[in-house]
This record gives C-alpha cells, structure tokens and sequence, in this order.
C-alpha cells in the first residue's frame, strides 16, 4: 500500500531557496518521478501503469496534451505526467468517513497541495442547504437533485455547463448535447482561461483556430520560435522532440521574461548519453520584457520587409488577403519604442532577424507568455504576419504552432464545447437529433462568473477541474459561487471548488483516464485530440478506485435522462451502453471525422484535416489568410511599480499541486514566494529573504493584496516579476481581459511590494 496523505498543512511560506538550475531532466526528474509514483501507488502499481501511459493500446496521459510519435518508447512519459498518472492512480481514499471528519468549513481552510493529496472520492457526496457537512447520497439522489433545480429555472440559460481539458471526446460530446438540448449555449471551458486567445486570432487570420504543425513538421524546422512558453515544466516531452530538430540542424530563438531550464539544456533521461551531457537546445535567448512580444514581432517584420529578397512574393500574391494595410503599419515600427517595450539590445533583435532569414522552414511556438494579456489576440496575429510574410505556413517543417495545455482541451473545442458554436455545427446538431438547438450566444467563463454574481445563474454544473481555483479574482468568483442554488462537480479528487458551494452541492466522483471502464456492451475506450490535432484512443487498466464511480459519459447521459424525461428522443441508454454509438453521432455532425470507429482503431489514430497546412486553402471570411495592422501596445508600468505574471512551479500541472517544490528555479518547500530581479528589490529596498505583501493596481482604483510572500531574488527581466498561481489569481480582476478573446490578464499584473504587516 501506498503512505497515507498527509495529516496537516504543511507551511508553504518558508521554502528554502537556492540558484537556478540550467538543465532539466536527466536522472534527478527519474528519481523524483519514481519517488511521487511509489509514494502514490506502490512499486508494484507504479510499473504497471507506467508502462502503459501514452502507448498506442494504453491509455493518454492526463497531463499535458503534447502529442506521441508513430515510435514510442516504453517510458513514453515525463517527470509531471507520471506525477499526474501516480495523482489519479494512488491507492489512498476520500471516504464518507473523511467527509464526516471534515467539514466544508474545515476543508474550505485547506491548502491545494492538502487536499489533492487525500486522494480518489470513492461515492457520490451531498451537501444540503443549510448543511455543514457533505453526506453520501444515491446515485439516483444525486440526478434527482440535479433535475430539481433545472426544471425549476426561469430560462435554460440560468445554468452554467463547465467543462476542464481533461474530459473526452465522447464525454465532451454528450456534454454540449444535453446543454443544448436543455436550451442554453452557456459552455464555458478552461480554453477561455488559457488559449482563446490562440484561437480567436487564429480564426481570424488563417481560418482555423489551431496549431497547422505536426510533429514531423517540428523536426523537419530550420528554425523554431518558442514565444511565453516553458515546455521544461509545462510539457517536458516537447524537449525530445526540440533534441531531435536540433539534431536534425535547427535553430532555436526562446522568448522569455524568465530563463527556463528546460530551454538552455535537456539531459534526456531515455538515452545515456543525454544523462550524461545532454544537449544546449536555446542558440538566442531573448530576455524579454513581459508583455513586449507584439513590439519585436511587429520590428522583425518591419525589417523583414526592408531586406531584398525576404518577402515571399509569390505566397503572399497567391494566398493573403490586407498586405499593404499591413505593410504600412509594419514600416511605422520605431526601434527605439521597440527598444523600451521589450528591454532587449538592437544587436539581440538583429541576430533574431538573420536567423530567421536564414531560415526557410520556421515554426512559431507560444503558450499562456503571449496569450494572457490585454493584447494578446494581436500579439499573435503579429507571429502570424511573420509567417506569412516568409511563407511558412503550408510548407513542411513551418507554421503556427500554440502548445495546448491540458490532455484533451483543444478535443473539447472540436465537440463542440463553446459558447459561441457556429451555425454549420446547430445546424448539424439539429439535422442529426431533431432539435432546435438555441442560436443566441452563451456566457464564457468570465461572463458565468457575472452572471453568478448577478443573480443570473443559479445552477453551476463542472465536469472536471478546479473552476474556482483557476478563476480570477478570487475572492468575487468565490462569492458569485456560494449565490448559486446549487454547484455540481464531476471530480476525481478534491480541490477548493469542493468547499465553495452553492446552497447546495453535489459531488460526482468519475472514472479516471487510468481506470478500466466496463458498460454493458463490454469494456469501452473513449478518444482524445492532441495538440497537434491527432486523435486516437485511450483505454484504461487498473480496477477503477470505487465500486461507485460512474465514467463521464454515464453521468452525463443519466443526468439527461433525469432532466429531460421522454421528451428526448436522443438515445441517452444506448450512449451509456456503448461509446462506439455516440462516435457514430459525432462522425455524423463533425467534420473530419468520418467512419470514426473504423480510423480510431488504427494503433496511432488519424490526423483530423487541416486546410492551411494540407491545401494551402484558408477558410476565412476573405477566403484567404489576413494580414492583420493593430495598433501596438505594450504594459507601461509607473515609477516604483514591477510587472507581475502568474505561472506553475515545477511540481503543478493548472492548479492541481503535486509538491511543494520548483527545483529547477531553485524553491523547496515552499509556493508563496516572488521572484523579483535582485537590482530591482535592491531598489525598492527588499532583501533576499524578505516578506512581502503583492498589491495589484488596476484602473478600476481597487487594490487586491496577497499577503505573505517570501521576495526570492532572480535572474528575470529587469522591471518584471513572477509568482504562482492560484495563490495570485486574488491580484487579477474580473474584467481585467484580452480584448476579444475575454481571457483573463494573468501576464501582465502592475503590483507594488509592500513589507508584510504583522499576523
């Protein structure tokens, strides 16, 4: 059997620090991967399921949704997959009993590390109005609860549908029907916290809103861009496949406020001689100012323009729609504007422009560094215009390339999980189930938050993740949740959103990606799409964790049937009973996924169509890619002020806690800590060591604090600094969002330090 969870709260504002690593991997990650694995499952539960993580007859990492070579190895895992499979797959409990111990005011002083590591919910849970305590309670309770509340709203659009990146296609699938079929749009996702912003530009200039690249394509570069992105902790398996391109001779530019471990060198624990030595993967490290990218792009593309020879004439002629427009934006760029945006030297910028002009294959990668900030849409539309201005999209070994985050989050989007669904997919939807489905647009995340507030939404229901931890503005979200009637988590583990409930709640504990899932029809598998718009098949081994799990796709089509009652005619029985038919559906009313059965029995999935990258063939409103010309903006901080972005330590994957440490920045035991660069904190008078209060300063005139963090100094860009989350999410208002995409501003925070005021 595995440890017990821990008893207490261990302290997690006195960490010991020291300097920052310079590599990542190699045989310290295989001994802390072992180490989390046997302290979860044991030794015996730990090479079984290993073994089958992210294997073409395994099941898909619940980790990052980075994607897998036709060849994979037998340990086709990274250090924080492993962390998240040894999470989902420990042997500890969450019993009725724990509940009865625990009550939600007890649990609602708990860390996120504390309660993650009390380990899988094992029935289903109630919490009554008026209650203190969450009691177990039936499965048929639980759906009778659910159908109260719903029969009882105004209107459809009074419930809240949330739905994480870990859920399948099938689930996922369901999911939105029953949504619809209800009557609202209202499907918020984790896409509107992290990577709307990707989308929303990319729809907009090459007509698809995800990445155009495959793997191959990574390792056929000349050259790759990795933009506001940390693969050595946000998906470690990107390193392999950055080793191999280099082997191959590329070239790699990284773009960072912060320098990341990962990028400067990889000691790939699968070969020895990257354990011992590794390999430099970084040739021009650009230390950039936090929220400066959109500045550099726009110079680089000026300078482009200006060298003869440098424009792909023919690409351009042939494939792009807005170039003088945005020429003309392009050669108003200012170097010395640029400059002061970015913080870099004019040789540093001069050096990226020869490699890119050296370059005829390049790839563009970014992740949440570009993608949280008030213009972050046009950030990325200026990556885009570099792209097609050098014809790198549609051409092997080139295009955009936005790293997803969780497994199955860009496979949501194309089930249709999005408040604003395009009329072909109603139109599908309507044609294939006999329903009209609601046409007006639903609320995003940030918009259920308001609503909630608001008294507009009074049914909050999440299939997966931690929505009140990763939400802004904790405090208002945590408010807005306890307005509601009632809050319906499908979860696997606890997390905060468990104890900041409606005036009623529901805990529904699910199947994990590791457990074996057995119907009616016989054992299922469900299926999820990567990063790079692969889908394939995941199938689950272990026992599941409780006799009282029901899988996603059950829940959903039980919760169905309640609510609905014999007025659907949608087979919600047959769908609980065997996935291969709710594939048939999606099949039906998905483009790209014809004869779904047959392609996803293939051992390595099928590759859903991508216009740019297959025909050169960009289906956007001008029926061509758009150059775009915003104006360019970058975050002007006043005098004594530093500029703050969130992100994960090493041992987090969102906002599920797997440890107390960040060895590679050099943090042990301990998460409330700033990093500050050492002449700034010097400046402003804070030593190594020093407790201070982050005070957030927003146009609105309302200050949010975090109080008690431990000033680290480090090597980050000078003006800038770094904390993580969710422990600052306090620090970003609500409304604080990127224009158009709506997605929080969680990278570019005006904080001021203020020494902590005594407890």
């Amino acid at each position: 059997m595995a440890a017990k969870p821990p008893a207490g709260d261990p302290i997690q504002d006195a960490p010991e620090v020291t300097a920052p690593q310079h590599a990542a991997a190699g045989l310290p990650a295989i001994g802390h991967t072992l180490r989390i694995a046997q302290q979860q499952m044991g030794v015996g539960r730990t090479a079984r399921t290993l073994l089958k993580v992210n294997q073409k007859h395994g099941f898909d990492c619940p980790g990052c949704a980075w994607p897998e070579g036709e060849k994979r190895h037998t340990a086709e895992f990274c250090e924080n997959g492993a962390k998240a499979v040894a999470e989902e797959a420990t042997l500890r409990r969450v019993t009725p009993d724990f509940f009865a111990a625990h009550p939600v005011a007890d649990l609602a002083t708990r860390s996120g590390y504390w309660l993650g590591q009390q380990g899988r919910i094992t029935h289903p849970m109630y919490l009554a109005a008026g209650a203190d305590t969450y009691e177990a309670v039936t499965w048929e309770r639980a759906f009778e609860i659910i159908a109260e509340e719903l029969k009882t709203l105004d209107s459809p659009d009074e419930a809240l549908f949330y739905t994480s990146g870990r859920t399948s296609n099938e689930a996922a699938f369901l999911l939105q029907l029953f949504a619809r079929e209800f009557g609202t749009n209202n499907l918020p996702d984790c896409s509107n916290m992290c990577h709307e912003s990707s989308g929303s530009a990319l729809t907009e200039t090459i007509g698809i809103g995800k990445g155009s690249v495959s793997l191959d394509d990574l390792h056929q570069a000349d050259l790759i861009i990795i933009a506001g992105q940390n693969p050595g902790t946000n998906h470690p398996r990107m390193l392999s496949a950055l080793e191999k391109a280099k082997a191959a001779g590329a070239k790699i530019i990284s773009i960072n406020p912060l320098p990341e471990a990962g990028l400067e060198r990889f000691k790939n624990p699968q070969t020895p001689q990257g354990m011992l030595k590794g390999v430099a993967l970084t040739d021009l490290f650009l230390q950039i100012r936090i929220g400066g990218d959109q500045a550099l792009f726009r110079l680089l593309n000026k300078l482009v323009l200006e060298t003869h020879g440098a424009v792909d004439e023919a690409f351009v002629r042939e494939h792009t729609h807005g170039f003088e427009e945005f020429a003309e934006a392009a050669r108003a760029a200012d170097w010395e504007e640029t400059l002061t945006a970015t913080g870099l030297e004019r040789a540093e910028i001069e050096r990226a422009l020869a490699m890119i002009l050296a370059s005829r294959r390049t790839i563009a990668c970014w992740a949440m560094g570009l993608t949280q900030h008030k213009h972050a849409v046009a950030t990325i539309r200026e990556v885009v215009n570099l792209l097609l201005l050098r014809g790198a999209i549609g051409r092997p070994g080139a295009g955009v390339c936005p790293v997803r985050g969780h497994s199955n989050v860009q496979g949501d989007r194309t089930m249709g999980i999005f408040e604003r669904p395009a009329p072909a997919f109603l139109d599908a939807l309507e044609k294939e189930f006999g329903f009209a489905p609601p046409r007006h647009h639903g609320y995003d995340v940030v918009r259920s938050i308001e609503a909630l507030r608001d008294g507009k939404a009074k049914v909050f229901f999440a299939m997966g993740g931690n929505f009140v931890g990763a939400a802004p503005d904790t405090e208002v979200t945590e408010a807005a949740m306890r307005r509601a009637a009632l809050t319906v988590h499908v979860s696997t583990k606890l997390n905060r959103s468990h104890a900041v409930t409606g005036h009623r709640a529901l805990i529904l504990p699910t199947l994990g990606r590791t457990d074996k899932d057995v119907q009616q029809s016989g054992k299922q598998f469900v299926t999820v799409e990567d990063s790079m718009g692969l889908v394939h098949a995941s199938r689950g081994n272990l026992p599941p964790a409780s006799p009282h799990l029901l899988s996603e796709p059950a829940i959903v089509a039980r919760m169905a049937r309640a609510v609905l009652g014999a007025d659907s005619t949608t087979p919600w029985e047959e769908f609980e009973r065997d996935y291969a038919t709710i594939r048939d559906r999606i099949a039906r009313v998905i483009p790209g996924f014809q004869d779904f059965n047959a392609r996803v029995a293939h051992p390595d999935g099928f590759a859903l169509p991508h216009a740019p990258r297959d025909e050169r063939r960009f289906p956007t409103t001008t029926g061509k890619a758009n150059f775009t010309a915003a104006e360019v903006e970058y975050p002007h901080v006043p005098e004594g002020r530093l500029l703050l972005q969130t992100l994960r330590s090493h041992d987090q994957y969102n906002t599920t806690i797997y440890g107390l440490d960040d060895r590679y920045r050099g943090i042990k035991g301990g998460r409330r800590v700033v990093l500050v660069h050492p002449e700034d904190a010097r400046e402003y008078g804070f030593a190594d060591g020093a407790y201070v209060d982050l005070i957030s300063e927003w146009t609105d005139g309302v200050e949010r604090r975090a109080e008690g963090f431990r000033v680290v100094h480090y090597p980050t860009a000078r003006g800038c600094a770094a904390a993580y989350y969710p422990e600052t999410n306090v620090l970003v208002p609500l409304d604080a969002t990127a224009d158009t995409s709506n997605t929080p501003m969680s990278k570019s925070v005006v904080i001021r330090l203020e020494p902590s005021r005594p407890a």
